[in-house]
């Protein structure tokens, strides 16, 4: 969709003493981390990654060797460029496809712009900024959101808040 860098992860702090960080997974878990050496245009160097057994993952970083450094990372996100990446069948996407697309009601509506993808464990739930700052989510079905391309995401009437 975009040459802009996908987003696989995010540190949420440091783990231990040692250096090891605490990461939010936005993938297929950890398994999807491990064939990617080098993060964020290679400012951190992957040295070992494992599950946290909670759904995240433990990992550790070449530049990264104490607690202090660890925690400096805290919200950093975890990036690699889209051509490291699989090629996707069809249905899929990733949900950086989605952000800051533009929003428009069945109907030709403007509604507004996809601000967050988020997955509460059902299904995919896209939130949309309205011009004047309130947002609302929709899930990301086929009655809720018929369609969208690279140019805009196109929302069923009756889910617009």
């Amino acid at each position: 969709m975009s040459d802009k860098p996908v987003t696989l992860a995010a540190v949420t702090g440091a783990h231990g003493v040692a250096g090891e960080v605490r990461l939010k997974l936005f993938g297929e878990g950890v398994d999807a981390l491990k064939p990617h050496k080098s993060f964020n245009e290679g400012a951190l160097t992957l040295v070992k990654i494992r599950s946290d057994n909670k759904g995240g993952a433990i990992a550790r970083f070449a530049e990264v060797t104490d607690r202090t450094a660890a925690e400096q990372l805290r919200g950093t996100a975890l990036s690699v460029s889209r051509q490291a990446l699989p090629e996707l069948a069809a249905d899929e996407f990733y949900h950086s496809d989605l952000l800051d697309l533009a929003v428009v009601t069945d109907n030709g509506e403007p509604v507004g712009r996809v601000c967050a993808v988020e997955n509460f464990g059902a299904t995919d739930i896209v939130e949309i900024e309205k011009p004047d700052g309130k947002k609302f989510m929709v899930p990301l079905t086929k009655q809720a959101v018929p369609e969208w391309d690279r140019e805009r995401l196109v929302v069923a009437a009756g889910f617009v808040d």
